[in-house]
């Protein structure tokens, strides 16, 4: 059971005062026990590449983080240079501000932006931040995820007070369907939370308790 949760988690470090010893510490974690990836920031996506490289550990990066707020421009190119680099994840913050404003059209091309860029190149998993949303606005985000071509949704940047929920993984599984993947990330530190996630319809955990997770322990901090 440890083996199969550990491949369901990205093993995840996005503080901004993360030093280099610390993200050599998440890739010979993840090298380890074997997780899905490591999700740092895009400055150390060629470090954990040449980390990684030899091994099946994805890197994953993130786009438009925490805020989702900057141009559809600036996400493509962050996100061109993350694969050029070595990711092969992305993990992309939807622009909440358009969303919130009903302009479901700049919200899907935002996404699609990034499905472009990443087209056979890496996954994409779209972050929507369900803290800040309505139940309405969880189901649109979802939808407009799903018609843009992403891999999986997300629930949370983990910056914005709010973390994932059961009831938040159930509705966006219950809105995109069986196939695609449902990321649930952000108060997510022990074994019980992640299993509780899981049954709801995750099929991918961010966090950095992975290893407290995968042992049954309790974690103690979300990123």
């Amino acid at each position: 059971m440890e083996q199969n949760l550990a491949k369901m988690i990205d093993h995840t470090q996005l503080k901004p005062d993360t030093a280099k010893d610390k993200i050599t510490q998440i890739c010979e974690e993840a090298k380890e026990h074997q997780f899905a990836s490591v999700c740092v920031n895009p400055h150390w996506v060629s470090y954990c590449h040449e980390l990684l490289k030899d091994t099946d550990v994805k890197v994953c990066t993130v786009i438009g983080f925490p805020l989702g707020a900057t141009t559809k421009e600036t996400k493509a190119f962050e996100t061109r240079q993350a694969i050029e680099q070595g990711a092969t994840e992305v993990d992309m913050v939807i622009n909440i501000g358009e969303l919130k404003s009903g302009n479901t059209d700049y919200v899907k091309e935002d996404i699609e932006t990034v499905v472009r860029e990443a087209q056979d190149k890496a996954i994409v998993k779209v972050i929507i931040e369900t803290s800040l949303l309505s139940e309405e606005e969880k189901v649109t985000a979802c939808e407009l995820a799903k018609a843009a071509g992403a891999d999986f949704v997300k629930t949370s940047t983990g910056f914005s007070g709010g973390g994932a929920t059961v009831e938040d993984i159930s509705l966006m599984r219950k809105t995109v369907g069986p196939d695609m993947g449902v990321k649930a990330s952000g108060g997510v530190r022990d074994y019980e939370g992640a299993k509780a996630m899981i049954e709801a319809g995750a099929t991918r955990i961010g966090a950095s308790s992975g290893i407290a997770i995968i042992k049954g322990e309790q974690g103690t901090s979300d990123y």
